[in-house]
């Protein structure tokens, strides 16, 4: 970071196809420095940095095309943005189920929600968790549909051997503050299409100012933001990178840890990979990792019969800090109960998407309301500045809690 303070250029991007050097359409040397980079580690063709993974969200919506007439296959499980970007080109989310063991989206719900407008699946390989990509990749093959792979919490997770981002036509890191490698605010795209990596540079970067003098044809979508990343961030998301299998292998090992311990309590059921398999080795090449992000698990109250929030209210009266429910189904918040995102309604009421049947109603997707409402429980200490001690500490107070409840 002080390299780049003392080249007195806080940031080389200009919105221009050929602006004066040292000023560059594609940014300053940390940022190509990164996103070269994160190409060699993902092994991906191409890596576009851009300020958020909202905004990669955005401009990947709008580098596929998609738009007006279109419906974009969602998660309701999510974060609100992995639903919202459609919206802002015209194009209609419409929410598939997800699996109650992994938290992703349910390949079976996704092909029950496919019509002959659908354009795009967006995939959110939740709480670092890998969805389940053959069965999700076979859909879309079948139906010509685009992949967005949503990787916000999934740094460095793998499905059966290749690194998620790297599976469906655009993937998206996120290094917001939360993240387990962060610039404060920030993200990476990934794709291994030349045009699509050029299309989310234009819409990056002030794109209807550049593609005149570039000569570039297919111009819809191409209004740009300035959606840039500095050379600051550039420089400590480099650094954060080299410390990423670290951060993971930390990860691991309290997850790995928590869940033998807690393997003798049915009502407690950590997520697993698609395949119902844990995902937390490294020694096969060709195995699934999750890399959590947080720490998951299924609460059954039906066989301890407590509700949940007494046994969270319990759990935490020790000291600990779980909380339940993750977010409520997105289809349950007021942009889709009123279908009101901007002036007259749009893009709900606008002529191209008369016709398209949304499902925003309560009972829509019943297992993203059974975790939410019912049985997911999380934790956030699977990190650093946490320890194993710290582990040991979760578990004497679940050791605790549930002696106590068992005996009642």
């Amino acid at each position: 970071m002080c390299a780049v303070l003392d080249s007195g250029y806080l940031s080389l991007f200009e919105g221009s196809h050929t602006p004066s050097p040292p000023f560059s359409f594609w940014g300053g040397p940390w940022v190509q420095r990164l996103e070269a980079d994160w190409c060699e580690y993902y092994g991906a063709a191409y890596a576009v940095s851009m300020n958020s993974a909202t905004s990669g969200l955005y401009a990947a919506i709008a580098a596929l095309g998609l738009g007006y007439g279109d419906e974009v296959i969602v998660s309701p499980y999510t974060m609100s943005a992995c639903a919202a970007c459609t919206l802002l080109y015209g194009a209609i989310p419409i929410f598939a189920d997800v699996q109650l063991t992994t938290g992703c989206l349910d390949p079976q719900s996704i092909a029950a929600h496919v019509t002959d407008r659908t354009k795009a699946i967006l995939v959110v390989h939740q709480f670092g968790i890998p969805a389940d990509m053959d069965a999700i990749l076979a859909i879309a093959r079948q139906h010509n549909l685009k992949v967005i792979e949503d990787c916000a919490q999934a740094h460095g997770a793998k499905y059966k051997g290749r690194y998620v981002g790297t599976l469906g036509d655009i993937g998206i890191f996120s290094l917001n503050v939360n993240k387990t490698i962060q610039t404060g605010e920030g993200a990476v795209c990934t794709t291994n299409d030349p045009d699509l990596r050029y299309r989310l540079a234009l819409i990056r970067n002030h794109g209807e100012a550049v593609v005149g003098p570039a000569g570039y044809e297919n111009i819809t979508n191409l209004i740009g933001f300035n959606f840039r990343l500095t050379e600051i961030q550039a420089a400590i998301a480099i650094e954060q990178l080299k410390k990423l299998d670290h951060l993971n292998q930390i990860r691991l090992d309290y997850v790995a840890q928590l869940n033998e311990a807690l393997a003798h309590y049915d009502c407690l059921q950590p997520l697993t990979g698609s395949d119902g398999q844990p995902t937390n080795t490294w020694d096969r090449p060709d195995a699934s990792l999750a890399t959590y992000y947080v720490y998951p698990l299924r609460y059954l109250p039906e066989v301890l019969g407590l509700p949940r929030e007494q046994l969270v209210a319990a759990l935490n009266a020790e000291g600990m800090s779980f909380y339940q429910g993750y977010v409520k189904p997105l289809y349950l918040q007021p942009l889709y109960q009123q279908k009101q995102a901007f002036k007259h309604g749009y893009p709900f009421t606008a002529p191209e998407n008369q016709g398209i049947q949304t499902n925003y109603y309560l009972g829509a997707c019943p297992n993203a309301e059974i975790l939410h409402f019912e049985q997911m429980v999380l934790n956030e200490h699977i990190r650093l500045p946490h320890t194993p001690g710290d582990m040991n500490d979760i578990l004497i107070a679940i050791e605790k809690v549930m002696g106590a409840l068992e005996s009642c």
